[in-house]
């Protein structure tokens, strides 16, 4: 079934019911469900990651898992007030393969992002925050419909067609997987400093 609905949907409810039936793609297979966005309905914020990872496939809910930790904190420490924040993802199922019993996670490919584009302009229209935060390559591609480099885009806010503006900065899962200490916190610490600049941004509108 390919949804495209030609009237926009009223509401995030309305948006979660559309979402959890989606078709678009193949990756409902294998997924326990579809995770739709979370958050106020008129954030000043909206942070989107690349997809739902196990915890989040099995919650539906995004962001509660290890990243979503690591998240919580940063904007905490870049003065964000998480109930300013709208979190959604650019895909909304979770595409993973299986090795044993673990299902490990694989970043999805441009026609699954371009598929489930569709949810996220919808969130947009929904939710109408004044700055998005792409958090990851996937979620840049998915707001931009380009492939960019975080380190060539993450210190320069950019405006979107709509006069929204975006921030690009790392995914925190990529955090997760920096074992050196020093590195990692070097790493987090640019992470918060790119969230304070997304803060600063929308202090100047």
């Amino acid at each position: 079934m390919d949804q495209n609905p030609e009237i926009p949907l009223q509401s995030l409810g309305q948006l979660a019911a559309a979402e959890a039936d989606c078709r678009r793609c193949p990756l409902y297979h294998d997924a326990t469900q579809a995770v739709p966005g979370d958050g106020p309905s008129h954030a000043t914020f909206m942070l989107v990651g690349e997809q739902p990872g196990d915890k989040e496939d099995l919650a539906g809910k995004p962001f509660v898992g290890p990243a979503g930790r690591i998240l919580d904190q940063a904007l905490a420490d870049a003065g964000i007030a998480r109930e300013q924040t709208f979190v959604t993802n650019a895909v909304k199922h979770f595409k993973h393969e299986m090795r044993g019993k673990r299902r490990l996670h694989k970043r999805p490919n441009n026609y699954e992002i371009e598929r489930c584009k569709i949810w996220l302009d919808q969130e947009r229209m929904l939710v109408r925050p004044s700055t998005i935060i792409a958090l990851g390559v996937t979620a840049a591609r998915g707001l931009t419909g380009k492939t960019v480099t975080i380190a060539k885009m993450r210190k320069t806010p950019i405006e979107l067609a709509d006069g929204t503006r975006l921030v690009v900065t790392v995914h925190p899962s990529a955090l997760l997987r920096i074992e050196d200490e020093a590195a990692n916190r070097a790493a987090y610490k640019e992470f918060v400093a790119d969230l304070k600049a997304a803060a600063a941004v929308e202090k100047k509108r």
